[in-house]
C-alpha cells in the first residue's frame, strides 16, 4: 500500500504517502469530498472587538489565532474535522521559534477538535504582517458534504 488513509466521516481521508518526509506534525495530503467549501480568511490574535488578546507572546498568539479560525469555521457549519488545510504566516521567523509555534497548537488542540498529526499544513515566514503587534496569522480552507 502506498498510504496510509485515515477516513473522516465528514468526508476527508488525511494520508502521507510513502516516500513524503516522515514523521511531520501534518498530514502530507487531504481529499476532500464534499461539495461546499468554506474558506476561513486570515485569523490573528484579536478578540470580536479587534482587541489584542494574547501580548507579544508566539505561543498565546498561535493558540488564540486558532480558536478565531475555529469561530469561522463554526459559522459555517464546519469544524477542524472538514480542514483540508491550513496556511500560518509568522513573523520573524526562524527555526529556534518552532517550539512556541507547536505549544501554541497544542494549547488548544484538544479544546478546538485540532486532528493530530493536523491536516496538510504551511508555515511561511514573512517580514511583517498588517499590524505591528501581529506575530502570525491562520487561514483555512474546509469541503463539506
Amino acid at each position: 500500500m502506498s498510504y496510509h488513509e485515515e477516513g473522516n466521516p465528514m468526508g476527508v481521508q488525511f494520508f502521507s504517502p510513502q516516500g513524503m518526509t516522515q514523521p511531520v506534525p501534518y498530514h502530507h495530503v487531504a481529499v476532500g469530498s464534499g461539495s461546499r467549501h468554506v474558506h476561513v480568511a486570515g485569523q490573528i490574535s484579536r478578540d470580536e472587538a479587534g482587541r489584542p488578546v494574547a501580548g507579544a507572546d508566539l505561543r498565546g498568539q498561535v493558540a488564540q489565532a486558532l480558536r478565531n479560525t475555529g469561530h469561522g469555521l463554526g459559522g459555517a457549519g464546519a469544524s477542524f474535522a472538514d480542514v483540508v488545510r491550513l496556511t500560518f504566516y509568522v513573523t520573524n521567523w526562524s527555526p529556534e521559534r518552532i517550539g512556541d509555534f507547536m505549544a501554541g497548537v497544542e494549547d488548544v488542540a484538544g479544546e478546538l477538535g485540532l486532528p493530530q498529526p493536523l491536516p496538510p499544513s504551511s508555515l511561511i515566514g514573512v517580514d511583517y504582517l498588517f499590524e505591528p503587534d501581529v506575530l502570525v496569522e491562520v487561514e483555512a480552507t474546509a469541503i463539506l458534504d
